[in-house]
């Protein structure tokens, strides 16, 4: 029952997270390329720490 829990939190999680970073994407378009550099990267990996969390706790017993 964890494990079902888990995905669909992470899913929810994920959709809301993906809509954010699009949204503020959207604004970071237009700044310098050296500007965004560090807004994307950073928005590529903020999303593992939480799901990591979600997986551990899914699989603990």
């Amino acid at each position: 029952m964890r494990v079902l829990l888990a995905c669909l939190a992470g899913m929810a999680g994920l959709l809301v997270y993906l809509a954010m970073v699009l949204w503020a994407g959207d604004h970071v378009q237009g700044w310098h390329w050296a500007l965004q550099l560090p807004f994307f990267v950073l928005a590529g990996f903020v999303w593992v720490f939480p799901i990591r969390r979600l997986m551990v706790w899914a699989v603990r017993r």
